[in-house]
């Protein structure tokens, strides 16, 4: 037990989000590039997301049943012989097997994490971790993760889990107590972890549509990885209490597994993330500076010695519902070759320290901001892209009285008509001045409620394309207003 605690201990104490110099910088220019002469990659996410699926779809491995009232001691090769612990079957894990996980809490045993996986499938047969049919299975934990993908494993998809955390069982005041303590895993724990920091790095993972709620350290923290996809998640209520200067979804120090430049390689679409918030300082450098709905994070690898060098490949930010975020909804740190596309962020940067903006750049270079909303707090900062090169903000709607720092000549500021704000429903009215006023991008074929783009004229601004001949379906956010802090 200690051997494993100190070993994930050394691991998290590593990290570190330096995201406060742009708190420093001076304002910048819009880059004035064209939108004619804009180039997208070759292929789109929604094709390598469908090519990656047909691959898993060939799959003819072992189906492994877990369930909370099954046994370890069956066979766990059918629902009537399941398996009670989701590592069990992890262990036993070949190319092309699949996980089936049933109805059940399923709870860590020690300090390190509920579920550690590092046996991989292959290209053509993917490990599949998913929730059965019908079934609502829930990861709750207070370990350093409730998954972890370690040692390299690659070819994995978790799909349709609930990952929960221990912030119910803490309070403020107890973590601030812990404030200078980065070895205690009830308050730092992580919900869903990859780190190539140490026992290899791992490529090709999908993390799509579960819930992740409640660690207080990061709903999904990728690090010194490769071709990521986190897709349809519902991400909130994380990073209140770690030292470690979390978010909602963060990308650190992607690696070059190939030399592609030219294709989607991570890829963060379709979540919605909201009421991630640091709550705690840094402990780094004694400030709050985090707390993110999204972030592209040192992607230039500069930071804890890397040497992996500057990532080359290609980055899609596209149809996220950020809100109510402490730091930012989105925004890239250090990164490059990141389009940031058809996102809705609104009301986030709730933590008063915090002044960044909805969506920016920082120390960034060749990054798209193309068909996005903006809804700020009055006077707080829309947008940024400070010490920035290449910069690009177009077709944007600014809302609500921020601060645009940057302009592009195709951005408005105009009252996005959302369906019902106060219930965080932020589908566009028949009226919103955002319908058919985004820029043609073809990589972006359909939009956060998986509806085609686009629907009328031309393409819509934000997540949601209104759809003409269609009566709106029901919103996919939640019926009341989430709280923008702890209440305990």
């Amino acid at each position: 037990m200690k051997k494993v605690f100190v070993m994930v201990v050394k691991s998290i104490t590593l990290r570190a989000f330096l995201v406060l110099p742009w708190m420093l910088g001076s304002v910048g220019e819009v880059q004035k590039t064209p939108l004619a002469a804009l180039t997208e990659p070759s292929s789109n996410y929604e094709a390598t997301v469908k090519k990656e699926s047909q691959l898993i779809s060939i799959n003819s491995g072992t189906t492994y049943y877990v369930s909370g009232s099954g046994n370890d001691n069956n066979n766990g090769r059918s629902a009537s012989s399941a398996f009670r612990t989701i590592q069990k079957a992890a262990n036993l894990t070949q190319p092309g097997d699949t996980v089936l996980i049933m109805n059940g809490e399923y709870r860590n045993s020690n300090p390190g994490q509920v579920v550690y996986i590092t046996r991989s499938g292959n290209a053509n047969a993917w490990i599949t971790y998913k929730a059965h049919p019908g079934h609502s299975p829930k990861i709750k934990h207070n370990a350093w993760h409730g998954i972890e993908i370690d040692k390299g494993a690659s070819y994995i998809e978790i799909n349709g889990l609930e990952v929960e955390g221990n912030n119910a069982n803490i309070t403020l005041d107890y973590a601030k107590s812990q404030k200078k303590n980065g070895g205690n895993p009830l308050t730092n724990g992580n919900c869903i972890t990859l780190d190539g920091r140490k026992n290899g790095r791992s490529r090709h993972i999908r993390i799509l549509n579960n819930k992740i709620h409640n660690c207080g350290g990061g709903g999904v923290s990728v690090i010194q990885s490769d071709y990521i996809t986190v897709d349809g998640n519902e991400i909130f209520n994380n990073a209140w209490y770690s030292v470690y200067a979390n978010s909602g979804i963060s990308m650190w120090q992607n690696w070059n597994s190939d030399n592609n430049t030219t294709d989607y390689k991570m890829i963060v679409t379709n979540n919605k993330t909201y009421n991630n918030r640091q709550n705690i300082e840094w402990l780094a450098v004694g400030k709050i500076t985090d707390g993110n709905g999204i972030i592209i994070d040192d992607s230039r690898n500069t930071q804890n010695g890397s040497t992996l060098g500057k990532y080359r490949g290609r980055t899609l930010v596209a149809n996220n519902v950020t809100y109510k975020n402490g730091g930012s909804g989105i925004h890239t740190y250090e990164s490059d070759h990141v389009d940031i596309i058809n996102n809705t962020a609104v009301l986030n940067n709730q933590s008063p320290e915090l002044n960044g903006g909805q969506i920016f750049a920082a120390d960034s270079s060749d990054v798209k901001v193309l068909n996005n909303i903006f809804y700020a707090f009055p006077g707080k900062r829309m947008n940024g892209n400070s010490r920035s090169t290449n910069i690009t903000y177009d077709h944007n709607i600014y809302a609500n009285g921020g601060n645009i720092v940057v302009r592009g000549a195709n951005d408005i500021v105009a009252d996005p008509q959302f369906v019902n704000l106060s219930n965080n429903d932020f589908r566009l009215k028949a009226n919103s001045p955002a319908i058919d006023k985004g820029t043609n991008f073809s990589a972006v074929k359909t939009d956060f409620a998986g509806k085609p783009r686009p629907s009328g004229k031309g393409y819509d601004i934000g997540a949601y394309e209104y759809q003409h001949s269609n009566t709106p379906t029901n919103p996919t956010t939640p019926n009341n207003p989430t709280p923008s802090c702890p209440s305990n």
